[in-house]
């Protein structure tokens, strides 16, 4: 018989998720609930997020979970969001800024202003101002993780996603400034930087022959990543069992990028 272990044990805490209703940041949702933690699941469609909500639910026995509709480009939506949070749940002790936009698909000679703007204000300032707002009830408490999703497109130039690349490579930076702030009161803040995984926001990245073949013979773990691979790695960053983990990017990437 095992050594019982509390150490991913997150009863008692509040988690906020945005971009929760589907891929990974509905999977990360679960894993949290799944170990305790009461969570909202926010996006801009509220029946999506009920759905999911619902979902984790069921599969927890409890009322884990609640649905909140955000639209993370407004700064009021998000202070309605976090003020919600706090009515329903109370205060917040773990963030996933999980939501993020892409679209242009094609060099930055030819991206217009309207998207550019739209990629570096929805992936950047929109997580700025969330975790700052977030933050405020950790740093009261003395404690908390916040996590912000960043991608291993931010370690390499690319012809055809080089905003996007740009904005992720832009939330690792938010992530080590937060990290620096926030540390003396006991927060701390990373990056989950994940490589092709099937989801259907990156969907035009991965559903061809050439990228599964690509996958199945140059990926060290021989497969493209799957949602539900983001479960365990929020719990972790989540969890006292990363205690001592700040400021860090990590690459969720069956090993495409082992040494950044």
């Amino acid at each position: 018989m095992g050594v019982e272990t509390n150490l991913f044990d997150l009863t008692g805490r509040v988690a906020l998720l945005t971009g929760a209703s589907k891929g990974m940041g509905r999977y990360m949702a679960a894993g949290l609930a799944e170990h305790g933690a009461s969570v909202v699941v926010s996006s801009r469609k509220l029946d999506q997020c009920e759905a999911t909500a619902q979902e984790i639910n069921e599969q927890c026995g409890r009322e884990a979970a609640i649905a909140v509709a955000c639209n993370i480009g407004y700064k009021e939506q998000l202070e309605a969001l976090v003020a919600e949070t706090h009515s329903r749940l109370g205060p917040i002790d773990i963030l996933v800024a999980n939501a993020g936009v892409n679209p242009f698909y094609g060099p930055m000679s030819k991206i217009p202003d309207a998207a550019f703007d739209k990629i570096m204000n929805s992936n950047v300032r929109s997580n700025h101002w969330l975790c700052q707002m977030a933050a405020q009830d950790m740093a009261e408490k003395g404690r908390g993780s916040m996590m912000i999703t960043s991608s291993t497109g931010a370690f390499s130039p690319s012809e055809f996603l080089g905003t996007y690349s740009i904005s992720k490579l832009a939330d690792i930076g938010l992530v080590r400034n937060l990290a620096l702030e926030y540390g003396p009161r006991g927060v701390r803040v990373n990056a989950i930087c994940p490589g092709l995984i099937k989801t259907d926001f990156a969907r035009a990245l991965w559903d061809n022959p050439e990228a599964k073949k690509a996958a199945e013979t140059t990926t060290p773990l021989r497969r493209l990543g799957e949602p539900e691979d983001f479960k365990g790695i929020a719990v972790f960053l989540a969890s006292d069992a990363s205690a001592y983990v700040t400021g860090q990017a990590i690459a969720v990437c069956g090993g495409t990028h082992m040494w950044r």
